[in-house]
């Protein structure tokens, strides 16, 4: 049998070489047609995208080496004939398409081409994600889960030092089909991958190496800490322990910690941090690289637009490869609407979570609340006002806000300081209160904005204005007062979304926000270079989307089901907020519910495509969004249990519009499935928004809901 499977191999060989002689005649490329009259004019690089599916949505019976080269020659055709050089990127995995510098005039040319699908001008984009100290988040709470599977991180790197990436025991079996590679540079040899990191990429050439941080790296070393963070949330392993300025916080995990990271940097730092980001040719090659690869979950904490440009058609091409693709929401707010609306990914949304608090007790008075991270009391400590304790040559100015150098530590030693916020980080306040031999720290808010519990140097409670003015009024009564900062723990308020999540366009065409998750006061390894803790917080869209990445590589170990199914178990599993459905879509996921659906909504290979192209008017997915005079919608629902049963119908939320769904209930056995329809009741004249949801309930209590937006 051995030597016969090799017999075949060598007979498949020779017949695609001579398939390649036979078609080459036809396939040449003719002479550029397009090229006259423009070698003069500037060219920028521009993302070209090509009909027809990459290899991943290719449904034809060539085999993948012959497609390949079928699809490089096309490239090629396209490109002779404007007259370009070698494109900087080529596309055959997730897309088919290039990354070259054109011409006005060969963008125009391309642009009047049947066989091109679009033309973009390479952008930068920004992270879902910024430094927070809204201290929350610690652990997944799993010491397991997620093994056999690779969790594609396309971000800014990976710090391959953090034991929370080192080759543990009880990692489980070996990923199986996975063909990544590691590539070495500078700060990144061979030694930096192992049996937990089983890739690393880099992709610059969209970015531009001329426009990078002197300290970057041309490796996926990370340099800004971002990517560790991500990595961590998503696949960090469990057991490690969370040191930072002596104490200890507890241990750690991510939300797979069993499963392996790949990761493709595609992000990068440049000399003003307002230029950071990631470059759109950089991020396509990264997600036509991890499609390649064969990552069981693509992580994309990366925000955009609103629409279906390159990056999206690549990330199709991810989804087609039965990748479970998830991608933030962004942070824009009420400014912008949520990135990634595209129906193969599930763009995830940010919630509050819980947060570490603190008191400032007032020698017997009242305690006053805030933020604290320390598990460390201070104090009972005389209070100093730092504008009162100006180190020689420092203004009262500089040491109101407690710069560094700025406090005479003949005064400050053995107290507690109030520095003012504003004017330079958080933390660097507090390194200088501790260089002046303060024991302590209150950091006091003078108008509106958040308390924060970040990692400093000494313990500090962050107040808001109202707790200082408080503060200020005791200690005019009380000129010689002691007081104690004293850490109260975690404490998990009523989750809500957050003001900085973007919310969804009610005249998309499917409901986003997908779902959301925990995105505030995340904690996740960073890079020393950037944080001498080596660890921090960071509040976005891009921490829930890690979060529930490592969700989904749990589910996909769990049940084996295909990605569409496991975007629908996610989903349709959450807590309802209270929040209109396009702030937080399905609801706050329940990861421990999703592994037990009831019902899934699959979408069939090829939908997603035949939707995109305007072949499909509907897809099957987990959300309706009703536009204009539309009235009906039909979704199909499959038992993915064990056994047959019955499952009754609801509908419930709307306040403006009749809304019924038929059939009432059904009985399916494992396995099978059937359609319902939703039909909503129009009044005359024009209704404002509203939205509710259908709800399915099985027999053992198994819940799925579908998130219903009626828009005008």
């Amino acid at each position: 049998m051995p030597g016969r499977r090799v017999h075949r191999r060598v007979v498949r060989r020779v017949a695609i070489a001579a398939a390649l002689a036979l078609l080459s005649p036809v396939l040449t490329t003719s002479p550029a047609t397009a090229s006259a009259g423009s070698e003069d004019q500037p060219t920028a690089l521009h993302l070209v995208t090509l009909t027809g599916a990459g290899l991943a949505g290719y449904r034809g019976a060539l085999p993948e080496q012959f497609r390949r080269w079928q699809l490089g020659q096309t490239q090629d055709e396209v490109l002779a004939a404007i007259g370009a050089d070698e494109p900087v990127y080529r596309w055959t995995e997730a897309l088919n398409g290039f990354a070259a510098e054109l011409t006005r005039t060969q963008v125009s040319a391309l642009q009047a081409r049947p066989d091109v699908v679009s033309v973009e001008k390479n952008i930068v984009r920004t992270l879902a994600g910024s430094p927070s100290g809204a201290a929350g988040l610690l652990a997944s709470g799993r010491s397991r889960g997620g093994a056999g599977t690779v969790i594609g991180i396309v971000d800014t790197g990976i710090w391959p030092e953090s034991p929370l990436f080192s080759a543990v025991p009880g990692l489980g079996r070996a990923p199986r089909g996975f063909r990544g590679e590691c590539e070495v540079g500078p700060g990144f040899g061979e030694s930096a991958c192992n049996r937990k990191l089983v890739a690393a990429r880099w992709f610059v050439d969209g970015f531009g190496d001329e426009n990078l941080r002197s300290s970057s790296r041309l490796s996926p070393r990370d340099d800004s800490g971002h990517g560790t963070q991500m990595a961590s949330i998503a696949a960090g392993n469990a057991g490690v322990s969370v040191r930072v300025n002596g104490q200890r916080l507890g241990d750690y995990a991510g939300s797979a910690p069993q499963a392996r990271l790949a990761v493709y940097k595609a992000c990068w730092t440049a000399p003003d941090p307002d230029d950071d980001g990631c470059s759109t040719a950089d991020l396509v090659s990264a997600i036509d690289a991890a499609t390649r690869d064969g990552v069981d979950v693509l992580n994309l904490s990366v925000g955009g637009p609103g629409g279906v440009d390159t990056v999206e058609r690549a990330l199709l091409g991810a989804a087609e490869a039965d990748i479970v693709v998830m991608a933030a929401a962004g942070n824009g707010g009420e400014r912008s609407f949520a990135a990634h609306a595209s129906p193969w990914v599930t763009t995830v949304g940010g919630t509050t979570g819980a947060v570490r608090r603190g008191t400032v007790a007032l020698g017997g008075a009242a305690n006053l609340p805030g933020a604290m991270s320390s598990t460390r009391s201070a104090g009972p400590a005389r209070v100093v006002l730092g504008a009162r304790v100006p180190a020689p040559g420092a203004t009262s100015q500089q040491a109101r806000l407690c710069e560094p150098g700025s406090l005479d530590a003949a005064r400050v030693a053995g107290a507690i300081v109030l520095c003012e916020r504003g004017g330079l980080g958080r933390v660097d306040k507090s390194a200088a209160v501790d260089r002046a031999d303060g024991v302590g720290m209150i950091l006091a808010n003078t108008g509106p904005g958040s308390i924060d519990a970040d990692f400093h140097s000494v313990p500090t409670v962050h107040l808001s204005a109202r707790e200082v003015r408080t503060l200020r009024l005791w200690l005019a009564g009380n000129p010689r007062g002691r007081v104690t900062l004293r850490p109260v723990g975690v404490r998990q308020p009523p989750a809500r979304v957050l003001d900085s999540s973007s919310a969804g366009d009610p005249n998309a065409a499917v409901v986003k926000p997908d779902v959301v998750a925990p995105g505030q006061g995340v904690l996740g390894a960073v890079p020393p270079s950037v944080r001498s803790t080596r660890w921090d917080f960071v509040t976005g869209t891009s921490a829930a989307t890690a979060y529930l990445s490592g969700a989904a590589a749990v589910l996909v170990r769990r049940t084996g089901w295909s990605a569409s199914a496991i975007r629908s178990a996610l989903t349709t599993t959450s807590a309802p907020l209270g929040d209109a459905a396009l702030a937080s879509g399905a609801g706050r996921a329940r990861p421990a519910r999703a592994t037990s659906p009831g019902l899934v909504h699959a979408v069939e290979a090829g939908d997603y495509r035949r939707w995109l192209n305007g072949d499909l008017r509907e897809l099957n997915t987990p959300s309706i969004l009703m536009a204009g005079d539309r009235s009906k919608a039909t979704r199909t629902i499959t038992n993915v249990g064990r056994r047959a049963m019955y499952f009754s119908s609801s509908v419930a939320g709307f306040t403006r519009h009749r809304v019924t769904l038929t059939p009432a209930a059904v009985r399916l056995a494992p396995g099978e499935s059937a359609t319902y329809t939703v039909t909503v009741e129009r009044g005359a004249g024009v209704l404002p928004l509203d939205d509710g949801f259908v709800t399915w309930r099985g027999a053992n209590g198994a819940t799925t809901r579908i998130p219903v937006v009626i828009t005008r």
